[in-house]
């Protein structure tokens, strides 16, 4: 034990006393279980990288956009889990609904029409084109499993990268902007 040389005590003698029943072997007093907390707090963020590109095309009579292909580069350093980091980082193109079905609407007086989920259009699968996403991992060395955040950027994205194609389409052949 810690503190005490010589003393020792096996796994199989605490997980006995850990748990209830008449045989445990606990001083008096001395309910059954076992816990440990403990946190570990990093010295420093680890920050993850992400870009995103649309293609859009849209019709300049009625100011519909269509998202011909949108990409997804991001660097979450080891990836642990594959199909959550794939689920979080195609919920971030999702965030084309932002730009493309959301809208904040008042009426006359100044009162809020779409205030909650029921009140304005969000995506629909069919919304969105299929989302081609690449991954690159380059482990952090700010901790132990080289690992960065996923989930933060998916809301600024999409609607910088619809609105920027958008301008680019308009501009007309060429590019550029006006």
């Amino acid at each position: 034990m810690v503190g005490v040389p010589g003393q020792t005590i096996s796994l199989a003698r605490i997980a006995q006393a850990a748990r209830p029943g008449w045989d445990h072997g606990r001083p008096p007093g001395v309910a059954a279980g076992l816990e440990e907390t403990y946190y570990w707090e990093p010295p420093t963020v680890t920050w993850s990288y992400a870009v995103h590109v649309a293609i859009v095309e849209v019709d300049r009579e009625t100011g519909a956009v269509l998202i011909e292909k949108y990409v997804i580069a991001h660097d979450c350093g080891v990836v642990v889990n594959p199909m959550l980091v794939e689920g979080q980082v195609m919920g971030h193109g999702a965030g084309a609904g932002g730009i493309l079905c959301e809208a904040i609407v008042y009426d006359d007086a100044g009162q809020l029409l779409s205030g909650s989920l029921m009140d304005y259009a969000l995506p629909k699968a069919s919304d969105l084109p299929a989302l081609e996403v690449i991954h690159q991992q380059s482990p952090s060395p700010l901790n132990p499993l080289g690992v960065k955040g996923v989930g933060e950027g998916g809301a600024v994205a999409p609607p910088a990268a619809i609105a920027n194609a958008v301008c680019d389409a308009l501009a007309g052949p060429g590019g550029g902007s006006n």
